[in-house]
């Protein structure tokens, strides 16, 4: 069984660490309990713990777990891929995707959606033929035809690091896509203020939250045993 109470703690050190390494404040970063694999009585002990912000990747766990907490105040995240056809079991039961990639998964929100959602465009910074987003290259053009859906809100922009010990190489993904928001913001587009980065993961949060990180999905370092 997990010590949740001590991982938090740890969690919370390293955290500080690096807010304070570049002088930022705690309440500029949000942490995610990410709770896709992990049982129901973890999730609860999480929240237990204050948590309110939870990711799940996959519908049917979306579902079970809301039943499961249905007594709780929680902002529900959805990362990883959305398949078009099960968006119309995800969107309505979510505060945030992290994970829009693509014309005809916004298509589909925008016929779905009772509500704007809340939306991080995903973007491939690494080059990874194994990792979903769009490419930097593409970013501006795909942000622009998002303007004809108005049940989005682009409110920023999410990655996925490479799997590397390399701190350079995390720093320079992080970096560039700080730069890329930092160049949508300036848009000041009302439908894409842009204005957060969801980055960083169990293995490299603290690199990402010295890099400009405002929400971070953690779940290894919540959950280990």
């Amino acid at each position: 069984m997990a010590d949740i109470h001590k991982n938090v703690l740890q969690l919370e050190e390293k955290l500080n660490q690096s807010l304070e390494t570049v002088d930022r404040k705690k309440s500029e970063v949000q942490v995610i309990a990410v709770t896709k694999s992990v049982s129901i009585e973890l999730t609860k002990a999480i929240v237990q713990e204050g948590f309110r912000h939870l990711a799940e990747n996959r519908p049917e766990g979306l579902a079970l777990k809301q039943e499961a907490l249905a007594d709780q105040e929680i902002s529900w995240h959805f990362i990883g891929n959305l398949q078009t056809r099960k968006v119309k079991n995800v969107i309505n039961r979510i505060d945030y995707l992290h994970s829009l990639d693509r014309l005809s998964l916004a298509k589909e929100i925008e016929k779905r959606a009772e509500a704007t959602i809340s939306c991080f465009v995903q973007v491939n910074v690494s080059g990874e033929a194994t990792k979903s987003g769009v490419h930097p290259d593409e970013l501006d053009e795909f942000i622009q035809q998002l303007a004809d859906y108005p049940k989005i809100k682009v409110i920023g922009l999410m990655t996925m690091a490479p799997l590397t010990a390399d701190t350079a190489i995390l720093r320079t993904t992080f970096a560039t896509l700080k730069e890329c928001q930092r160049k949508i913001a300036e848009k000041a587009l009302s439908y894409a203020p842009c204005t957060e980065l969801s980055m960083g993961m169990s293995e490299d949060y603290q690199i990402a939250v010295e890099e400009g990180a405002t929400y971070i999905r953690v779940g290894t370092s919540l959950f280990k045993d």
